[in-house]
């Protein structure tokens, strides 16, 4: 029998495909970048159909890439950007809108409508979430209300929802599967994480009828299997996890106060709080860390919306770059205090500010400014953000810690590590399979189907490829943190 898992990470800029080995190595992968669709000032959505397309032709490559066939693929894992709100045709499998994506802040004013209506407290005690337009609850409304017909359809139970594990599963299994994991689930504003389950007085009052939302199941669980058109025979999906959960898992995150920071398009520290479900008095979110047998495992999170997002922008967005790698050197022949802060506050600040009217700023430019500067601010700005959710933590009582396990496409740049690890001070460890995400997902399908006998197991093969430690004196490291500060405080909106 084949040990070979098959991963689908489909993420905020890209949908990649991976497989691992029996020792959670990777064997081959593959990556499509995808069109990002900005029909409004704060929209942010997707083409599902370009979702579908490129993580199907990643899977085939992945797969061609060293001759492998569906026979040689003994269990499917899926990861995926969360929030992300899809809605289809039950009949047809086509979606009536675009994906709405985690970053887009059209529901602000609604948001803030519910805010000022106490809702938010009824959501905090239930969901371990904020009102904001991160999540998908109202951005599930805002497509019923505006799409035409949609909501009579969706009472009808003609319309499914889902975040995009969903929608991916269904297309799969050729709409056989109408399912979620609870780690997605805890994401929508609508799932109790405490009763494990459909909260009916959210529903009713973000308007989301019953019929539209899936079945929640543990995160390492029989998903059903692929259509046999797709890959020539049925394959068993057995994963599914949010990107950030599953990079929980891939850290080896097990014991409380074990915490991990990724860094992808956005940037998402996480941090294991056991059984507890610890309330954040400083903003940040508790969340499902993940749920294996019925057993819920909890974890608070900060969540920052522009991390390696910051970086596409320097390149694409005023091209002081052409290539991500370069921004390494040019951060290493610039003093670390030139000045400068960008504040990459694109579509509003996550935690733990939650201003989604606030927007981005490059603050301290002079007639010495030069490119170093302006790259050298905007990797600063990710490791700043990276703080501010530390200090939160800290201040929420939860354990302080000493050790920080990063991964994501940031941390292969040596300057932004040290410069964390300077900046926290805290040692900031980098393991050996930085495919984090991906990995979590296949533990969890290799957990499901026995490749991967026990947490424990999975903890053993996590191996630090480079450790960096603090090196900067702590007058130097205060005065950059107090500058950001500043910075920040120039650009909230309230």
């Amino acid at each position: 029998m084949s040990t070979y898992i098959l991963t689908i990470d489909q993420g905020t800029t890209s949908s990649r495909a991976i497989i691992f080995n029996e020792k959670g190595l990777v064997i081959s992968s593959a990556q499509k970048e995808f069109k990002q669709i900005y029909p409004n000032n704060g929209w942010v959505e997707h083409d599902p159909e370009e979702i579908w397309s490129t993580t199907l032709s990643t899977c085939h490559q992945a797969l061609a890439n060293k001759g492998l066939n569906a026979t040689d693929i003994s269990a499917i894992g899926i990861t995926n950007q969360r929030e992300t709100t899809i809605i289809w045709d039950k009949q047809t499998g086509k979606p009536i809108y675009n994906a709405i994506v985690w970053q887009d802040r059209r529901t602000a004013d609604y948001c803030q409508e519910l805010i000022q209506n106490g809702f938010e407290d009824i959501v905090m005690n239930k969901t371990g979430l904020l009102v904001d337009p991160y999540f998908s609850g109202t951005k599930i409304k805002w497509i019923l209300d505006n799409v035409a017909g949609a909501r009579s359809r969706a009472e009808k139970g003609e319309l499914a929802f889902g975040t995009v594990d969903t929608f991916l599963l269904w297309r799969l299994t050729a709409g056989q599967s109408h399912m979620t994991d609870a780690t997605n689930a805890s994401r929508t504003l609508l799932f109790n994480i405490h009763d494990q389950a459909w909260d009916q007085e959210l529903m009713d009052r973000l308007e989301v009828p019953a019929q539209l939302l899936p079945e929640v199941k543990d995160c390492s669980a029989n998903f059903g299997k692929t259509n046999k058109d797709i890959f020539g025979e049925e394959i068993l999906i057995a994963a599914m996890a949010g990107d950030q959960h599953a990079a929980l898992i891939g850290q080896a995150c097990f014991e409380k106060g074990m915490v991990k920071s990724t860094y992808g398009t956005g940037c998402f520290m996480m941090l294991n709080t056991g059984e507890e479900a610890l309330r954040s008095e400083n903003r940040l979110l508790t969340t499902v860390g993940y749920r294996l047998n019925g057993k819920v495992t909890y974890a608070i999170e900060g969540s920052i919306f522009v991390a390696g997002a910051a970086v596409q922008w320097l390149r694409d967005g005023i091209q002081l770059i052409k290539h991500a790698h370069e921004t390494e050197s040019l951060a290493e022949q610039t003093p670390l205090n030139h000045g400068v802060y960008m504040v990459p506050a694109f579509t509003g600040l996550g935690a733990p500010y939650w201003d989604p009217q606030a927007r981005g700023a490059i603050l301290g430019i002079t007639r010495d400014t030069g490119i170093g500067e302006i790259v050298s601010a905007g990797l600063q700005s990710v490791c700043y953000q990276t703080k501010d959710l530390k200090r939160a933590m800290e201040s929420d009582g939860a354990v302080r810690p000493d050790t920080l396990r990063v991964d994501g496409g940031m941390v292969a740049n040596n300057w932004v590590v040290q410069f964390l690890a300077d900046i926290l001070g805290a040692t900031v460890d980098r393991p050996v399979v930085q495919e984090t995400t991906a990995l979590g997902a296949a533990y969890l399908a290799g957990l499901y189907i026995g490749t991967f006998k026990s947490l424990e197991q999975i903890s053993q093969l996590w191996h630090c490829e480079q450790s960096f430690k603090p090196t900067m004196d702590k007058k130097l490291q205060d005065e950059l943190y107090d500058g950001w500060i500043d910075a920040v405080s120039r650009i909230r909106s309230k």
